[in-house]
């Protein structure tokens, strides 16, 4: 397999890290959707990342469908969701909240990067967006005694929300006070510790 995305995405990222806990092989490409489209486009028409190129040929697109593929492969004693029911409607909501998140921390940085003339009213509604989801993710993580968010094995929920974090802090600095979403920053830096999380990482490189 082939995985086309560099890692300071969460998106790809998290795609890596789940082939990583998986001990599935791939190889990665790390192109950039800005300096790379021409060589991302053949693959994904959309030139977005996270792209995983199965050994078939096959092209898969977008990191959830990605890593439902990934669970098939994985089979049901190893994968990191529940494949029905309300445990994997559970999980879904907290993946779909933390990529939610860094689709807003994203938009964020290309306001900020790629537009002379910025959106105040887009750039308040975005940092609004990426506060409320924290506060959320904070409020379910807070009462659960767990290791991680559904149990004592990582699933695609801790994933989700540790890259979503980690770009959101690396990006936005200024949002985040060691009293602003203790417990939540404290699942990540548990996650980040872990040594697929260690593997798979590349420091925040905005776009120019």
């Amino acid at each position: 397999m082939i995985l086309i995305g560099q890692y300071d995405s969460p998106f790809v990222r998290r795609v890596a890290i789940a082939l990583t806990l998986y001990g599935m092989p791939f190889e990665h490409k790390p192109w950039s959707v800005f300096g790379d489209a021409d060589k991302v486009a053949p693959f994904n028409p959309l030139v977005r990342v996270p792209t995983l190129v199965l050994d078939s040929g096959e092209v898969l697109i977008e990191s959830a469908m990605i890593l439902d593929y990934l669970d098939e492969e994985a089979g049901e004693a190893k994968r990191m969701m529940a494949a029905s029911g309300p445990a994997r409607r559970q999980a879904q909501k907290i993946c779909a909240l933390a990529t939610g998140l860094g689709d807003k921390a994203v938009a964020l940085v290309y306001e900020r990067v790629l537009h002379k003339e910025k959106s105040e009213v887009w750039m308040k509604r975005c940092t609004g967006q990426v506060e409320r989801v924290l506060g959320v993710l904070e409020a379910d993580r807070a009462p659960r005694a767990t290791p991680y968010w559904f149990g004592d094995a990582i699933g695609h929920a801790d994933i989700a929300v540790a890259c979503a974090l980690r770009f959101a802090r690396e990006a936005h600095p200024a949002l985040f006070t060691p009293t602003r979403w203790p417990t939540l920053i404290a699942h990540a830096d548990n996650c980040e510790a872990l040594p697929a999380f260690k593997a798979i990482l590349q420091p925040f490189n905005p776009p120019s």
